[in-house]
């Protein structure tokens, strides 16, 4: 069957495809593939070098053997538009369309790959649960990749049912908010529908990833956003707030208001993947302060005429906000260092540097004491 004798004439706003977020792009960017007789779809699931992908006649299972490049950044992940053979037992998906947005984490490989999580994203919906000490830093690094990838983070604190005083709940809220710069910041009680609302008038349109780790409640948000009980929930555990990966793959949804939601399994592991634009972006205060430095490289660290240590030293600038914002930072130079000369030469000529500018300083103390 063929593709046009699926969907006929119809506009990008009446296809089969558009509660699963087809457009006018989308559908010029398929035109060569419809050409062929391919059919369009968008993945909903992947798994082991299979996916579902929804179509105009419904969800087909496929395989993605004729895709699996070298680089895994490149491989089908949940929310790729693909080219599908339009029948045939077994099916294959033939190409996919280049991504709008990606979704990247850094791998344990020891070869620094990056891994694709979600693709076609317009919103990061970041799930931090309130049932445990808040991590700021792990906030920072979760939005960090967010930005990088060319998504709208919104942070959602989850659970807040468990923090009754609503004082307590407000700097809760503040603390987040001053980590999280230019970005909503939301509270929300699945369990009794409390900010349900406002984050489904942000959800209501576009794509959005869920992400969080294990017993953030990541699973009972998406249920409460899809309307019915489409994922598994298990309770975390008390003493921690940790929970099992209820969720092991990532599933796309469409929801009832509008939108798409793709669920992801709990992150243990969040590693930034050359994402030095996210991290400028969540730290946009001190990339401002440091612009009043004098020196241009400015390391924020002994160097005189330093505008973000003096906005340390004056209270101006939270000394923990500067220490995240270097870790991140080294973080992200040494990964990309791994898969760029150039970038590992300028390291070793900085740490070269450095190191002499400590030995000398340590032998002007000497001579001082001497």
């Amino acid at each position: 069957m063929s593709f046009s004798s699926l969907v006929g004439s119809s506009s990008p706003s009446s296809h089969p495809l558009a509660p699963y977020g087809w457009d006018e792009g989308w559908e010029a960017g398929f035109a060569p593939y419809a050409e062929q007789g391919l059919l369009p779809g968008r993945v909903v699931r992947v798994d082991r070098g299979q996916c579902d992908v929804v179509t105009p006649g419904g969800t087909v299972r496929a395989d993605t053997e004729f895709v699996v490049p070298r680089d895994p950044m490149k491989v089908v992940c949940t929310g790729d538009w693909v080219a599908v053979d339009p029948g045939g037992d077994p099916r294959y998906v033939r190409a996919y369309l280049p991504r709008r947005t990606s979704f990247v984490r850094s791998t344990s490989s020891k070869r620094s790959e990056g891994q694709v999580l979600a693709a076609n994203v317009d919103h990061a919906v970041i799930a931090i649960s309130l049932a445990v000490e808040l991590d700021l830093g792990r906030v920072e690094r979760f939005l960090a990749l967010a930005w990088e990838s060319g998504a709208q983070p919104v942070v959602v604190l989850t659970k807040a049912d468990l923090v009754p005083d609503p004082v307590t709940l407000a700097h809760l809220v503040h603390d987040v908010e001053l980590s999280a710069p230019g970005v909503p910041v939301l509270t929300v009680s699945a369990l009794y529908g409390d900010g349900l609302d406002v984050l489904v008038a942000l959800v209501g349109s576009g794509t959005s990833v869920l992400l969080g780790q294990s017993g953030a409640g990541k699973s009972t948000l998406a249920n409460a956003l899809v309307g019915e009980d489409v994922m598994d929930v298990r309770a975390a555990r008390d003493v921690d707030g940790k929970g099992r990966h209820t969720t092991t793959t990532r599933n796309l949804l469409a929801l009832p208001s509008g939108g798409v939601l793709i669920d992801t399994p709990g992150l243990r592991g969040v590693g930034l993947y050359d994402a030095e634009g996210g991290v400028g972006q969540v730290f946009s205060e001190i990339e401002e302060l440091a612009e009043r430095c004098r020196f241009h490289d400015c390391a924020h660290e002994t160097e005189p005429d330093c505008a973000v240590r003096s906005a340390v030293e004056s209270g101006e600038l939270p000394e923990r906000r500067l220490e995240s914002y270097r870790k991140l930072m080294r973080e992200n130079q040494w990964i990309v260092a791994k898969t760029d000369a150039r970038v590992r030469a300028e390291l070793r000529r900085d740490w070269r540097r450095k190191g002499a500018e400590g030995k000398a300083a340590m032998e002007i103390k000497r001579g001082r004491f001497q």
